[in-house]
């Protein structure tokens, strides 16, 4: 069985604003008399589903912010590897751990047992998109018994337990997988909510799953619906349509009332990614060009108004380890004169590709095209929902994307992004990089095991990354969650993948 994560935990800086830890604790909140008249939460989320909630998709973290599957760990709010269906585990060597299963139900009524949590990592490794979290290492899962698991890498993965919290990994009952492939995380979580409906990609409905490890929910369902305009979400708010809307618009957040806008310190960083293995920027001296041309400063107000810090690097002050490890980038390519770039293109125009998923990407697009077509490019923007475009991305039919990425979204670990992102086999290498000198950076850093010095060698793999051009670090984004006044308990989380859980509720 082959599996994908490196991870190390990233201390994060949270707000006052957090609520609570990202992990039911245990016993949680039994609010059985409260809970049922709660009333349920109305939740407005911004990106459709694109694989019917496949957790091997990007509509994994859908799973994880709505607390309908977990995995063996989770993250705790330090960005630390936490007890989830795994209530302790041990590392026996360096390539062997063994985990202890707490007594837990599948919302089908089966029971969590060894046999279903192997059945569970198998089916993700076979998956025919395999997981970005699986990219990186092979690892075998035996059940010892009917409570323990022993899972074993083929070579030394010092942070496994940060893999297996990744929302990819959640463990479904059996009945989730089919034969022919799909995955169907429809009443087979484990989470205190459970989907008891889903309507193709506009909506969802959840109700409480009562006999849940860590106790009952106090909100006795969630009704999700799906808006990819981020006006219209937080219109949505305003209008006491919805009680919670992720992801408002930095052009609308201060047009909520201030007791609704919470901001959120983000890991995610705002990038243009240069594709490197066709079209225009094959050619270094043009990707130097580029990235000499943009400005990512000039996007913090006009753009985001306010909500954005001038990119340093792929990681912000979110990651607060980053800045004192960070290294210089040498050995960069010469950028071509503006001269140079028009008699380099020839005519050929750039495909600048941007998604409306994320209102300030367009506007952030527009921008790049001026400072483009001032180096002396011809710019053409092509502007559609994400999911309409993510097959073309992947196959290089773009010269450049403007891009919004969760640094540590996979794994909570660093060097599992760069792994997915950069190397020559990464499983979401947008830019096409195929770097003898990135690769080798990443798996220095993707072996190592003391927490200091991996994160020193991430940062020595992000000045390799930056040398090539593949990528123009833009800005690093301030999240806006818009949350109702009367509702208490929403999880605000750097790494977007919290958001609801057994203390949520409508007041």
């Amino acid at each position: 069985m082959r599996t994908t994560y490196r991870g190390l935990a990233a201390a994060l800086a949270l707000t006052p604003l957090l609520a609570g830890c990202f992990v039911s604790g245990e016993g949680g909140s039994d609010a059985d008399g409260a809970a049922g008249s709660a009333g349920r939460l109305r939740v407005a989320l911004a990106v459709p589903p694109v694989q019917a909630l496949s957790p091997y998709s990007n509509d994994a973290t859908v799973l994880s912010k709505l607390s309908v599957a977990e995995g063996l760990t989770a993250l705790d709010k330090d960005g630390a590897a936490a007890p989830a269906l795994a209530k302790s585990w041990t590392r026996k060597n360096a390539t062997t751990w063994t985990f202890e299963l707490r007594k837990a139900t599948f919302q089908d009524g089966t029971e969590v047992t060894a046999e279903s949590v192997v059945n569970a990592l198998d089916h993700a490794n076979e998956a025919k998109t395999k997981p970005r979290v699986l990219s990186d290492v092979t690892l075998t899962a035996h059940a010892d018994d009917t409570d323990t698991v022993t899972i074993s890498t083929k070579t030394t993965d010092p942070v496994l337990p940060l893999r297996l919290a990744s929302p990819a990994l959640g463990i479904l009952s059996p009945k989730a997988y089919a034969k022919d492939g799909t995955v169907s995380p429809v009443g087979t979580g484990t989470g205190p909510f459970e989907i008891t409906r889903l309507t193709g990609k506009t909506k969802a409905t959840l109700a409480r799953f009562d006999a849940y490890w860590g106790g009952k929910a106090k909100a006795s369902g969630i009704d999700v619906t799906w808006i990819a305009e981020g006006t219209a979400r937080a219109n949505a708010l305003r209008s006491g349509d919805v009680d919670i809307a992720e992801w408002i618009p930095t052009a609308q957040a201060k047009l909520l009332d201030k007791d609704t806008r919470h901001e959120v310190p983000s890991v995610r960083t705002d990038s243009l990614v240069l594709n490197t293995g066709s079209g225009l920027f094959t050619d270094t001296a043009l990707r130097a060009a580029a990235r000499q041309a943009v400005d990512g400063s000039a996007l913090v107000d006009s753009v985001f108004g306010g909500y954005a810090d001038p990119a340093q690097g792929l990681f912000g002050p979110a990651v607060s380890w980053a800045a004192d490890k960070r290294v210089e980038v040498t050995g960069r390519a010469k950028a071509a004169t503006t001269a140079q770039v028009t008699s380099k293109t020839k005519g050929r125009t750039l495909r600048l590709a941007s998604y409306t998923n994320r209102a300030e990407l367009p506007e952030a697009a527009t921008v790049l095209q001026q400072q483009l077509e001032k180096a002396g490019f011809t710019v053409k923007q092509d502007v559609r929902e994400y999911t309409q475009m993510e097959a073309d991305l992947l196959a290089g039919k773009y010269d450049a994307l403007v891009f919004s990425r969760v640094t540590l979204l996979d794994t909570g670990d660093a060097v599992a992004y760069l792994a997915s992102d950069y190397t020559s086999d990464g499983v979401y290498n947008i830019a096409g990089l195929k770097d003898s000198e990135v690769d080798q950076a990443i798996k220095s850093a993707a072996e190592e095991g003391d927490p200091a010095r991996r994160q020193q060698k991430v940062m020595r793999a992000e000045a390799e990354i930056l040398r090539t051009d593949a990528v123009v670090p833009l800005v690093h984004e301030k999240v806006v969650q818009g949350i109702g006044t009367d509702v208490e308990g929403v999880l605000l989380d750097p790494r977007e993948r919290s958001l609801i859980d057994v203390d949520t509720r409508v007041k």
